[in-house]
């Protein structure tokens, strides 16, 4: 994994607490007060007090009926501006669109981030039935063509992080949760060049994906189509 620098050990405790806030909504686009001190385990007046504080420098907005919230106009502005710096976007589409015209099923270009991988950029395939997937989506990485794309060209690192910390937790009936049969699976991965799965991350799904290299052969995510 990349290598920390020095003031990244350095920490303030409660903007460590504030991303922990913003980290939620990754996984859900509107969240209560309640569901939020459910997944961070902050106290309710820690969490207000955060809430308020995201909320008055625009990164967070409260809606009006439900009174849940929702991310705002400021952390838009700071997506767009990571946009700007990564053409992974702008390579990587067209390739895409070409997948989805040759198959017709949705194609996704994935990256690792930890122990799950993000659906970078995705375009929707012509079949009216198709998987459910959003950009911005986060899966674990140890399940699906994708992810085990990542592990076997990324960091070795990750996968022994992945069984050291007993992370091989079911999604379906068919994710592998075995560490001898997943590195076995990464291997063959390495060796042949690209993955399958078959329902390992969705149920009566089949995926296919390979991985995606800079200029100096270093991995920069995988790309895969999926039915």
């Amino acid at each position: 994994m990349k290598q920390r620098t020095k003031e990244a050990e350095r920490h303030i405790d409660a903007v460590l607490r504030a991303l922990d806030v913003l980290d939620c909504f990754l996984y859900q686009p509107r969240l209560s007060i309640k569901e939020l001190i459910d997944q961070t385990g902050l106290t309710r007046s820690r969490v207000m007090r955060i809430m308020g504080t995201l909320e008055y420098r625009g990164y967070l907005i409260q809606d009006p009926v439900s009174r849940s919230y929702l991310l705002g106009n400021r952390a838009a502005g700071l997506g767009k501006s990571f946009e700007r710096v990564n053409n992974a976007e702008v390579l990587v589409r067209p390739v895409l669109k070409y997948l989805v015209e040759e198959t017709g099923e949705s194609a996704t270009f994935y990256v690792a981030d930890g122990v799950e991988r993000v659906a970078l950029v995705r375009e929707e395939g012509t079949h009216a039935i198709r998987l459910s997937i959003f950009e911005g989506q986060r899966t674990p990485i140890h399940a699906g063509a994708s992810g085990k794309v990542l592990l076997a060209f990324g960091d070795p690192d990750r996968l022994r992080t992945i069984i050291s910390k007993n992370l091989l937790k079911p999604i379906t009936s068919q994710t592998i949760t075995n560490p001898d049969k997943l590195e076995a699976e990464i291997n063959e991965v390495r060796t042949r060049g690209y993955a399958i799965s078959r329902g390992e991350n969705i149920r009566d799904s089949h995926a296919i994906a390979a991985p995606v290299f800079n200029y100096e052969k270093k991995l920069v995510g995988a790309i895969g189509i999926a039915g």
